[in-house]
Order: C-alpha cells, then sequence, then structure tokens
C-alpha cells in the first residue's frame, strides 16, 4: 500500500495534468469559414483547397460551414451578425456585391458590415449546354434563343448568385430571352444539366471543368476578356458570338464589420503564407483559380471599386429582386 503522503501527491499530479489539458483544449482556437452556397460551389471548393493548411499557419482548427440560401445572402447575413473576433469569416466572391443591387432588401451591407481579410485569387466562367441541344457556339446559343424568345432556360447557383449575373448580363447583351431556374449551388445546376432538363448553365471554371470531356455537356466558350489558361481549347464569349462581353470574379475572406485590424493582418499574412505554398497553388489551379494576395488595405479597395462595378452590371442585366 502506498503511504497517505505519496497517494494524495499522484492525485494532484493527475489532476493538474487534467486541468492543463482542459485548458489547452478550451484554449483551443476555432475559426469558421462560412460558405454561403452548398457543396461542390465554387466558395466550398476553394475553402477546402486551404482550410487545413491556414488553421496550422494560425495554430487553429478552420471548419468550413456550408450555409446556403437565399442566393448565398443567407449565410453571408449570419457572418454580418457574428463577433468581431476574427473567428466568423465568409468566402465571397462577385455575388457578394451583387446582391446590394439585386435585391429590395438585405439583411446587411455588404460594404458597411464587412472588412476584407485577404484576396485568393479570380475565376472565371464558362457557358455550357447539353450535347444533345445541337448548339455548338454562343452565336449558335444567341439564335436558336432570339428563334424561340422565352422558350431556353438556364440554371444558376441561385438569384443573386455570379453564376445567375453570368447569364443575364450575357442574355441582355445578346437581346435574346431566357428564363431563370434558380438552384442551390452550382453542383445542383449542372447536375440538371447533365440531365438535360435545363438549356444552359454559365457555371465557374471550378465547377464546369470536370466536365471538359464528359459526352453529355458541351462547353460554349469562356467568360473572361482573354482564353482560360486552364481551358485553353475554349474560345472566349467574344470570340465565339458575342463581341465585348467579359465576366469573372474575385475570392476572398470578408470578417464582420470591427474586426480589429491587428486581427485582421494577422489573418491576411496567414493567408498569404498558405498561398505562398506551391501545393496550395497547385490545388487552387486545379480547380481553375488563378491564385493571388494582396495586402489587406488593396483588398478593401478593390472591393470599393467591385461595388461600383457590380451596380453598373446589375442595370445592364435588367435584373431586380424584390
Amino acid at each position: 500500500m502506498l503511504p497517505i503522503a505519496s497517494s494524495r501527491r499522484r492525485h494532484l499530479l493527475a489532476a493538474c495534468l487534467w486541468l492543463g489539458l482542459a485548458g489547452a483544449a478550451q484554449a483551443e482556437r476555432v475559426i469558421r469559414i462560412v460558405v454561403p452556397f452548398g457543396p461542390g460551389a465554387t466558395q466550398d471548393t476553394v475553402a477546402r483547397t486551404f482550410s487545413n493548411e491556414l488553421g496550422q499557419a494560425l495554430g487553429a482548427t478552420v471548419v468550413v460551414d456550408n450555409r446556403a440560401g437565399a442566393g448565398g445572402t443567407l449565410g453571408t447575413a449570419q457572418v454580418a451578425k457574428a463577433a468581431p473576433d476574427g473567428n466568423t469569416l465568409v468566402l465571397a466572391a462577385a455575388s457578394h456585391h451583387l446582391a446590394s443591387h439585386l435585391y429590395a432588401k438585405l439583411p446587411y451591407d455588404p460594404l458597411k458590415d464587412f472588412v476584407g481579410v485577404s484576396f485568393l485569387g479570380r475565376t472565371g466562367y464558362v457557358v455550357g449546354v447539353p450535347a444533345s441541344s445541337g448548339i455548338t457556339s454562343i452565336a449558335d446559343l444567341i439564335a436558336k434563343a432570339k428563334a424561340q424568345p422565352g422558350v431556353l432556360n438556364y440554371a444558376s447557383a441561385g438569384n443573386g448568385s455570379a453564376s445567375h449575373l453570368a447569364t443575364a448580363s450575357l442574355a441582355a447583351r445578346a437581346g435574346i430571352q431566357l428564363q431563370h431556374i434558380p438552384f442551390k449551388s452550382t453542383g445542383d445546376a449542372t447536375t440538371e444539366l447533365l440531365a438535360g432538363r435545363v438549356q444552359v448553365v454559365t457555371g465557374a471554371t471550378i465547377g464546369m471543368i470536370a466536365f471538359r470531356n464528359d459526352p453529355r455537356v458541351r462547353l460554349l466558350a469562356y467568360s473572361g476578356t482573354a482564353r482560360s489558361r486552364f481551358l485553353p481549347e475554349l474560345p472566349t464569349v467574344a470570340e465565339s458570338g458575342l463581341p465585348g462581353y467579359a465576366f469573372d470574379s474575385w475570392l476572398g475572406l470578408l470578417a464582420p464589420a470591427g474586426t480589429p485590424a491587428a486581427e485582421v493582418e494577422r489573418l491576411n499574412a496567414a493567408v498569404r503564407k498558405v498561398l505562398a505554398d506551391p501545393v496550395v497553388q497547385e490545388r487552387l489551379a486545379r480547380v481553375g483559380v488563378e491564385a493571388g494576395t494582396l495586402p489587406a488595405a488593396d483588398f478593401q479597395a478593390l472591393l470599393r471599386a467591385d461595388d461600383v462595378a457590380a451596380g453598373a452590371l446589375v442595370k445592364a442585366a435588367g435584373v431586380r429582386i424584390d
């Protein structure tokens, strides 16, 4: 039998060890990246390419949290109301600013309620149609839509999403009528395209590149001002029948307004470190993202400029959601 004093010492050491482990567990930081679209959407795929590395850089656990609904505004609104402590971020894209010009009522202000944490890169969009449609170019699509006004439909990742505006602005510029069918993610929209239940999807390269060799789909054109290095065989929309058309999207992390500048800088530095990793760059390249970084102040300036551009795009497309 152990002496009483020795036994007490063992219990005391055990208690101290337990308290130390409990304290460490409580101190472990959890950072939530909210993706305001469903699994398979552009932001979802991007978030999962670097979340583990970001957690390691910050000494935290980074969790990707899908909060789909209302064209991305549901999850975004939740982040706007979150504590400004750097623990809740949203992975946003061009649709972030489109929303304020699209929706008559929005539960947050895309500029005033957020601060830019880190630019991540850009992605373009690809126009796809069912292979069975017989449409082989943007010029073909425009001709068919003009011959059957309002008959052709297109799917998107939801009202107000970038995939919505990419096609709506194309239709407006071409002077054609297409019926919009909103879904919760690009993945849902492309599923409908594969089944032949919708006639057009303009999805981010990140989602459409997987169908490059799929016999059920024909990729018509790329939305950028120049051909994509990821799909160099595709002409641009401008080359394929609609001169002057261009559409792409930035990707970035935003935090609630009021997040301390020091915390924003710390997060920005961690993201820039992660994106400098060739392994992460290759992952992003495989899904069609031109990775890039900016200082936090420069990203904030980009957000202000993009808000102005988004307003002009929505006005030109003639889209409004009550």
